[in-house]
């Protein structure tokens, strides 16, 4: 039971961790995309 319960935590920490690494992607890639348009 511990396991499951350590292994679930585990999972959903991954899983926040790749949403936010994700979400950072998009905020410079949209950064990157503002640049690119000023510079026009």
């Amino acid at each position: 039971m511990k396991y499951m319960m350590a292994i679930t935590v585990l999972a959903l920490l991954s899983l926040t961790a790749c949403n936010t690494v994700h979400g950072v992607g998009k905020d410079i890639e949209k950064a990157g995309e503002a640049l690119q348009r000023s510079t026009k």
